[in-house]
């Protein structure tokens, strides 16, 4: 399953602007997250008036976003013009750390889940996650101009409902992860020529950055985050949320129109064998070290990289915003992982691994890559710039012979402005992940080698959403949120020896997000 579904704690800054609000968690009845900054500088689709707000209930609870350091006014430490978060200046702690270039933030999400219809089984759960994130800026004190020192530590708590209730490729919710308390991110940064060219070094979650879509995180589904074929297809779920992992990113903006990231950070934070969602080889891929303390830097170099370009950004004079046409965000990237990736069909000895009688031993090929492009887009605008229509799109794929999911996309539209509410915003969105051709053969030989001819040959899993975000205070988010998954991992058997798939699951959900 996706792993972008494992987090305990998650730490948010929720930077509510009339049309943007970038989020941070802490552990409560609500949800903190710790959003970690973006490159240069923000899409100019979370900086244009009317954009969909990157709120911070997203799928990837960890939406890319400037750093508390760089969004929170550097004299009170709180947001420079609503200061609205729920606990303010924290009696006087936040304006003293700020005399020191500190900044420290707080998000906390809780939510419950129900599916009344499908799944393994019918029930409810709850799960949370609470972020704490702390930023310095070392120029008040050290004088040194663009740096900037990042830690993150989440709690997350409540049930796994996906693995449970459902066995979906992916996890109905951006937070859901293994109960832990847990170090996340841990880096610094150094600007250079007006921080148009950055490099961080230290434990990266590439899915801050990379592979993200902005109207996309409107949704509360693990694959409108970091997305499936990437989760699904790399060791222990990939280098992202509840996950990070040793390495060193570069983001270069020579322009407003231009950014190009590109990362290096160890493939495998957690150090384990490769995991199949289903057939041969599964596991929990996220089991060891709950601390998030483990460096490893043992097993294979993960690469990636992403070019975007970034079409009528928001312009510095504001008296031009009435003539600056609609914002887009357009990345194509790739990236590469120099490990070894089992072949999904044949074994060690190239023998069919469903057979019993052949050992179920790996044939690893040398290396993986994968190949995806993204677009966000802004379609409609009203005059007073506080109601618009977004559309957004993904694709992705990967060798089929070495990948379970070989190839995964999602779409969707969001309208902002909800019932005349210029904070609220309304999303429906779509989904799929196609098991690779070994994958599906590996099912037929089980067919065939076990004389199972109920065995259910797994193809394609589809899922839609219906969100709503409402912005009830400016420092409490509420999401009612409605999915519903067509095939569930791919068309997996009830039970073993019975005929009848998994059937289709209808998910009822609600999320709260405080900002503290």
């Amino acid at each position: 399953m996706t792993k972008i579904l494992n987090p305990s704690l998650c730490t948010f800054i929720v930077y509510s602007k009339k049309l943007a609000s970038y989020s941070y968690y802490l552990p409560l009845i609500i949800i903190f997250c710790s959003n970690q900054s973006h490159a240069a500088q923000p899409s100019a689709l979370t900086t244009h008036d009317a954009s969909p707000s990157p709120n911070s209930s997203s799928a990837n609870p960890t939406k890319k976003t400037p750093p508390p350091a760089k969004v929170l006014d550097q004299d009170t430490g709180q947001h420079p013009e609503d200061k609205d978060m729920l606990l303010k200046d924290m009696w006087g702690v936040r304006p003293w750390l700020a005399n020191y270039g500190i900044t420290f933030t707080a998000v906390d999400i809780n939510e419950v889940w129900g599916n009344p219809y499908g799944g393994n089984k019918q029930g409810a759960a709850y799960e949370g996650m609470t972020t704490l994130t702390l930023n310095w800026d070392p120029e008040k004190i050290l004088g040194i101009k663009h740096g900037l020192f990042n830690i993150s530590g989440m709690q997350i708590r409540g049930r796994q409902f996906t693995a449970e209730n459902l066995s979906n490729l992916n996890n109905i919710s951006g937070i859901e992860a293994n109960r832990s308390t847990r170090l996340w991110e841990l880096w610094y940064q150094q600007g250079f020529w007006d921080d148009k060219f950055t490099v961080r070094i230290g434990k990266l979650s590439l899915d801050q950055e990379f592979n993200i879509s902005d109207y996309a995180t409107m949704f509360m589904n693990a694959s409108f985050g970091w997305s499936m074929v990437s989760s699904v297809d790399t060791y222990s779920g990939g280098v992202d949320y509840p996950l990070a992992a040793p390495g060193i990113r570069f983001a270069f903006q020579p322009n407003e129109n231009w950014t190009n990231l590109f990362a290096i950070t160890n493939d495998n934070p957690n150090n384990v064998p490769f995991c199949n969602p289903s057939g041969a080889f599964t596991c929990d891929p996220q089991a060891k070290h709950l601390s998030g303390t483990h460096f490893n830097f043992t097993t294979g170099v993960f690469i990636i990289n992403e070019l975007q370009y970034h079409l009528n950004p928001a312009p510095d004079d504001k008296d031009k915003l009435a003539s600056t046409g609609y914002p887009g965000t357009y990345r194509i990237g790739a990236y590469f992982d120099s490990a070894g990736f089992p072949d999904q069909r044949y074994n060690a000895q190239k023998l069919p691994l469903a057979d019993p009688d052949n050992a179920q031993t790996m044939w690893k090929h040398r290396h993986n890559w994968s190949l995806y492009g993204i677009i966000d887009q802004m379609v409609w605008r009203n005059k007073d710039r506080n109601h618009s229509i977004g559309l957004f799109g993904r694709i992705q794929t990967s060798p089929g012979d070495r990948s379970p999911v070989n190839l995964g996309g999602d779409a969707g539209i969001v309208y902002k402005g909800m019932f005349n509410r210029e904070d609220d915003s309304i999303g429906f969105a779509w989904g799929f992940g196609r098991f690779g051709d070994r994958a599906r053969q590996y099912d037929r030989d089980y067919r065939y080698f076990n004389n199972d001819p109920s065995w259910r040959i797994r193809r394609t899993e589809h899922h839609i959403e219906l969100a709503w975000q409402i912005q009830a205070t400016p420092w409490w988010e509420i999401k009612p949120d409605f999915q519903y998954i067509f095939n569930p991992g791919g068309g997996l058997n009830l039970e073993e020896g019975y005929h009848k798939r998994i059937q289709n699951e209808a998910i009822f959900g609600l999320r709260s997000t405080i900002n503290f």
